[in-house]
């Protein structure tokens, strides 16, 4: 794939106020989503759900992108269509977790780095065969005590630029994600300043390893206080915040910047896009959502087939309320006022 096809795809999947729909659990922690609904996971009730949220009606015109696990790439529709044909087919851009999950860093066992560069070449041509078009990688940053350290910093940051730059020798959009964690109790000052430092090790990672950032996405956290914090700022601060930081450390080349949800609840991960879409920047502002997609649907199935209407409606209501937080659209009232 040319540079310029590079360019073409990171900017189709976030045009039209569209995201992406990160549908890459593991089979372990899909597993985790089942038993919470009483699901046996099997590799039969993971292609059943797969097949309900790429099946409806409609999701293509908020969602531009999913990303597959290596399952279920490998996986098809209930006519035998493969996914990434029935997604490319209803104008979605099929994507692949290409990660092999975040493992104790090496002298700083209270961090993380991400494995998965080995063989990264030959998975990534394996997957341009089955259809996808772009990939993900994901870098945990632990915030602590002294945490996160420039060791942790650099060694996310140099495996996210090898990983981005195999992908576009392969022809694939890397989404580039450098995920803060908010699961302790720090303020929104220490997110904002350990953000800030680790945009800044991506970047310049990037910048070294010649990476070019027209043909990727950012897939980033916002900049809120851990979830344990006791002092929770409201949505506009979060998002005059996020923007300040964005602005200060990431190129206006990005073609798009996917936020990720974190474990926030689906109405605030959509509560917080629309303000950081109110105060916007120079690049697409848009989403790459898991659970914040999925969470109400997927209890809506609850396992049972006669449910998969009412479970695809739920997926569509979230999907366009996300759309309009793109836009800058979105409301509370408006939320409540649609009935799923």
């Amino acid at each position: 794939m040319a540079p310029q096809e590079l360019h073409d795809t990171a900017r189709e999947i976030v045009a039209d106020s569209r995201g992406i729909l990160a549908a890459d659990e593991s089979t372990g922690t899909i597993k985790k989503r089942f038993d919470a609904i009483g699901v046996e996971s099997t590799e039969e009730s993971r292609r059943f759900y797969r097949n309900l949220l790429f099946t409806t009606a409609g999701m293509e015109e908020f969602v531009g992108g999913v990303i597959l696990y290596d399952e279920t790439i490998r996986q098809a529709s209930d006519d035998g269509t493969p996914f990434s044909e029935l997604l490319a087919g209803k104008g979605v851009v099929p994507g692949i977790k290409v990660d092999a999950g975040a493992v104790a860093l090496a002298g700083h066992q209270a961090e993380k780095v991400t494995d998965g560069l080995d063989g990264l070449r030959g998975r990534l041509e394996e997957y341009r065969k089955l259809g996808a078009r772009f990939a993900k990688w994901r870098a945990v940053i632990t915030i602590g005590d002294g945490l996160p350290t420039d060791t942790c910093l650099r060694v996310n940051a140099h495996a996210l630029a090898r990983y981005a730059a195999l992908c576009q020798e392969a022809g694939i959009v890397p989404i580039v994600e450098p995920e803060v964690l908010m699961d302790a109790d720090n303020t929104i000052d220490v997110c904002e300043r350990v953000t800030a430092r680790t945009l800044q090790a991506v970047f310049a990672e990037l910048d070294l390893q010649e990476v070019d950032l027209r043909g990727i996405l950012l897939k980033p956290n916002m900049v809120i206080a851990g979830k344990a914090c006791p002092e929770q700022a409201d949505a506009a601060t979060i998002a005059e915040r996020t923007v300040d930081v964005f602005l200060r450390h990431v190129p206006a080349a990005v073609p798009g910047i996917v936020f990720l949800s974190g474990g926030q609840t689906e109405v605030q991960a959509t509560e917080n896009l629309n303000a950081i879409s109110e105060v916007g920047g120079p690049w697409p502002l848009s989403f790459s959502y898991g659970r914040a997609l999925q969470a109400s649907a997927l209890t809506a199935w609850g396992g049972d087939a006669a449910n998969l209407e009412q479970a695809q409606a739920t997926f569509l209501h979230r999907a366009r309320m996300n759309s309009l937080a793109v836009a800058g659209t979105w409301s509370a009232t408006l939320e409540a006022a649609v009935t799923v």
